[in-house]
């Protein structure tokens, strides 16, 4: 079965303004995460922007690109532009994938569009790692995810779940605790694949209050009944580009020719 990459880049972020046109290695980021995307099973690789300059740019190495809204409360509401003006099929898959990750592997885009495939009772795919730093797991920056034997999301969270009773006492510093050895606690990681009538349904849907309190858009799909699959990634994440410091960090690292993992 075909899936599309949908790529959504916008130019005024907040903390790197215009990194979707950063210069690494010679290109701009943006090409970067289009080659990679290209290198998957992706019938078709679409950049979603809002932004003239980012268009423009696409433009010039070869890339699709979809003009979309600059009004858009989430991404999710981009992405269901894009697969509107696209007229994709209700269950035609569709891998969202960042602007800012040059290096996310190819892998993960099959697996993630693969797991829609083979289970046909989940409107949303995604993938998490295990986590073995406790730090990270008490970090509110690290989302956190339980599923069940199946792999099907019971939630999501900021805050360290399952909570080890037995094990952890409230005020004391995560540095004095440690992780059960029983249960694995993992981390999401923020590729999706939906099929394209979930991304109808969720432009309808009023945030969840569990969205609200959370700051995770995805506890709107669940709120409102939408299945979501979640998988071990089949190989680690490539670092993501938020800050100044993560841009030269990758400059360096895909200038001397790291531009794959």
């Amino acid at each position: 079965m075909s899936f599309t990459v949908v790529i959504p880049a916008r130019y005024a972020s907040s903390r790197l303004p215009g990194k979707p046109l950063a210069m690494i290695a010679g290109k701009p980021m943006i090409q970067h995460v289009c080659e990679r995307a290209g290198e998957s099973r992706a019938d078709r690789v679409v950049v979603a922007t809002d932004d003239a300059r980012i268009e423009e740019a696409c433009r010039a190495f070869g890339a699709e690109v979809v003009m979309t809204s600059a009004n858009h409360a989430s991404g999710t509401d981009r992405l269901e532009e894009v697969a509107r003006k696209l007229q994709l099929e209700p269950d035609h898959r569709v891998v969202n994938v960042q602007g800012d990750e040059p290096l996310i592997p190819p892998a993960l885009i099959n697996q993630v569009a693969d797991n829609l495939e083979q289970y046909p009772e989940a409107a949303i795919a995604t993938l998490c790692e295990r986590l073995h730093d406790i730090r990270q797991v008490f970090n509110p920056n690290v989302v956190k995810v339980t599923f069940d034997t199946r792999g099907m999301a019971h939630y999501f969270s900021r805050a360290p779940i399952p909570w080890a009773r037995d094990l952890w006492q409230p005020g004391v510093a995560p540095a004095d605790l440690e992780l059960p050895k029983d249960i694995g606690y993992f981390r999401h990681i923020g590729i999706y694949g939906y099929r394209t009538r979930v991304l109808t349904d969720f432009v309808s849907w009023l945030p969840a209050p569990t969205e609200k309190v959370e700051a995770l858009e995805q506890l709107r799909a669940l709120y409102n009944g939408a299945v979501i699959h979640v998988d071990i990634a089949d190989r680690p994440p490539a670092p993501g580009v938020d800050t100044e410091e993560d841009l030269n960090r990758l400059r360096a690292l895909m200038e001397k020719g790291g531009s794959h993992v």
